[in-house]
């Protein structure tokens, strides 16, 4: 059935004109709610599941009458389908560890780089537990040094290659290419790679930093 609207509107008052066929109680609005869109045209919001289907609530009675019967909650909420867009993407470790020995820095003492300036190889009796990884240390006095304040000792970058890190890349290290730069520890993948990465230090370091920790999210790390 089709109705027909028609609404003057004056200065002081809204005269109200005869409408055949329509009932007296009718309220006339300023602005017809649906003028200009269909709220169950358009394009199909469901694709292969039409949200209007079965009992069609646009057909015969005014679809805007009360509240909108294509509108408000999602008319594929709920659906069984999984998205796979929306499952979270797995992320490469906080910390590089070997695979072959589960030590950060290949087993290495973090602090002794501050402190004799030289690679030393940590020993079993001297470990400590942090952000999931296990460090060793080569006296017990390096070990306290590294449970007060670990941000201190730990290498920037959970360890991985800072030159792979600069180019969005999550790369492993060697213990023996590093370098302490304003008090903070840099590892890179060679001496080779960290020739690349001394050219410009500073650059390199600030592409690194915009990248860390996001780079690590669905990963994956180049031995």
């Amino acid at each position: 059935m089709k109705f027909k609207y028609l609404a003057t509107v004056a200065a002081a008052s809204i005269i109200s004109l005869g409408l055949t066929g329509i009932s007296s109680n009718l309220n006339i609005v300023n602005a017809y709610p649906c003028a200009g869109a269909n709220p169950c045209a358009s394009e199909n919001p469901c694709a292969s599941e039409n949200p209007c289907a079965g009992a069609n609530p646009c057909a015969s009675e005014n679809p805007c009458a009360g509240a909108n019967p294509c509108a408000s909650e999602n008319p594929c909420a709920g659906s069984d389908e999984a998205d796979e867009s929306t499952e979270s993407a797995e992320s490469a470790p906080m910390i590089y560890t070997e695979s072959s020995s589960g030590y950060a820095i290949r087993g290495t003492d973090p602090v002794a780089y501050f402190t004799k300036g030289e690679v030393v190889e940590g020993k079993s009796e001297f470990e400590s537990e942090w952000q999931g990884a296990t460090w060793r240390f080569s006296s017990a006095a390096n070990l306290a040094l590294f449970v007060e304040d670990p941000e201190a000792y730990a290498p920037q970058y959970g360890g991985y290659c800072a030159k792979a890190l600069s180019e969005g890349n999550v790369v492993s290290t060697d213990p023996e290419a590093w370098k302490i730069v304003d008090g903070k520890l840099y590892l890179n993948y060679s001496p080779e790679v960290q020739k690349q990465w001394l050219q410009d230090i500073e650059g390199n370091i600030e592409k690194a930093d915009s990248n860390w920790p996001d780079v690590l999210v669905g990963a994956t790390v180049f031995e």
